[in-house]
């Protein structure tokens, strides 16, 4: 699905007579230990029960407050609660991407199948493991928490690597999340302690491309419209 699709979602989340309905986090597509040894089911029940159901309640709460301020015509505690509203919705949305976008080893994960994303790849980038390479560079350079990316960017029509802070959308850049890279500490650090190069040079093991491939067919029929 695409970001503005999701994006939208967050933002009309309501039925005949103003009842809000409440964001809830998505059930895995696959078993805890899925993907396995490349990340532990230890770290997928805290990654997935805690830390992403932690920013659906932080959404909830602060759009029950933006409800609040809008019956109040609140328009300074409106502007107040954006930045709440981007972090925990942002960590909703990535969350939400990054479970589809991997797969166990077992059922696929790692294998870039024939498609128009891996024809793209190669006249961009030469190979997936040249991709791999600056994707993981970029990544290792964010300074704290946030993500690595591969996008389609509407800009130049193709394929793109970004990385965003904290719970920052690729939308936010314009862009339309393929595959997203949590760099958070909570998403490797059971597993791999201090040395995030190894978790980066991993995760390609697990990525799911038959998802990332579908989101970018949808990225480049919307552009196409």
């Amino acid at each position: 699905m695409l970001a503005t699709k999701t994006i939208a979602a967050l933002a009309t989340r309501r039925i005949p007579g103003s009842i809000r309905l409440k964001h809830t986090v998505p059930d895995l597509p696959y078993d805890y230990n899925e993907l396995e040894p490349v990340i532990s089911a230890k770290i997928m029940h805290l990654h997935h029960d805690k830390h992403h159901a932690a920013y659906v309640a932080g959404l909830n709460a602060a759009e029950e407050k933006l409800a609040e301020a809008q019956h109040r015509k609140d328009l300074a505690g409106q502007v107040a609660l954006q930045p709440l509203i981007n972090f925990h919705g942002g960590g909703h949305v990535n969350h939400s991407i990054f479970w589809t976008n991997l797969i166990g080893e077992k059922n696929g994960g790692g294998h870039l199948h024939a498609s128009p994303l891996k024809t793209a790849i190669e006249a961009q980038y030469g190979s997936l493991g040249a991709l791999s390479q600056v994707v993981n560079a970029k990544t290792a350079g964010i300074f704290g928490s946030g993500w690595g990316w591969i996008t389609y960017n509407p800009a130049i029509g193709g394929l793109d690597v970004v990385t965003t802070a904290n719970q920052d959308m690729p939308s936010t850049l314009g862009h339309v999340p393929l595959l997203g890279i949590d760099a958070w500490e909570h998403a490797y650090y059971l597993d791999y302690n201090n040395v995030k190069a190894d978790y980066f040079k991993n995760i390609w093991r697990v990525v799911n491309w038959k998802d990332v491939a579908r989101r970018y067919d949808e990225a480049v029929a919307h552009q196409k419209k």
